[in-house]
């Protein structure tokens, strides 16, 4: 099977500082909000929009790792953050690739249990092939694939990242 690039490394930076710009215009009346990344590519990308937000506004970021079994996601959901303190907050939800939807429904349920001022989510890429009726709020890019294809992101250790299908 070939790679097809979808996301040149500059794309992808691309698509962040505008996820960075859409996250700041939503939550502009907040003083703080808490980046959920969905380990472990999901919280690489939840922390380059974190630096990035940063960058741009006044916005206290909160990051916190999100650790699902993607295999069996109806067992425990583990958080690098108390519950407490992501509470009465506002929370965006981040992972690299939208596909069913199973791991983002399962991790918003997992958030549902705590009081939030706002809840969203961001993807990278966003496959459409959901099962469950969740979607992405903020989106680098829609991508209509069959189900036999894989998309696959990557994010390099010296910082350079891409996507392709396979």
């Amino acid at each position: 099977m070939s790679k097809n690039i979808i996301l040149t490394n500059q794309e992808i930076e691309h698509k962040i500082k505008r996820i960075a710009f859409q996250i700041y215009e939503t939550f502009v009346d907040e003083n703080e909000v808490v980046l959920a990344g969905i380990a472990s590519n999901g919280f690489i990308f939840a922390e380059k929009i974190a630096k990035e937000l940063q960058s741009i506004s006044n916005l206290k970021v909160s990051l916190c790792e999100v650790k699902i079994n993607k295999i069996n996601p109806e067992s425990a959901i583990h958080t690098s953050l108390l519950k407490e303190e992501y509470a009465n907050k506002g929370l965006i939800l981040v992972d690299d690739v939208l596909n069913s939807g199973t791991t983002l429904i399962y991790a918003i349920r997992h958030f549902l249990d705590v009081p939030l001022k706002k809840f969203k989510t961001a993807v990278l890429v966003d496959r459409n092939h959901k099962k469950y009726p969740v979607k992405a709020d903020f989106k680098g890019i829609s991508l209509s694939t069959s189900l036999l294809e894989h998309v696959q992101v990557v994010f390099e250790e010296n910082g350079t990242s891409h996507a392709y299908l396979s």
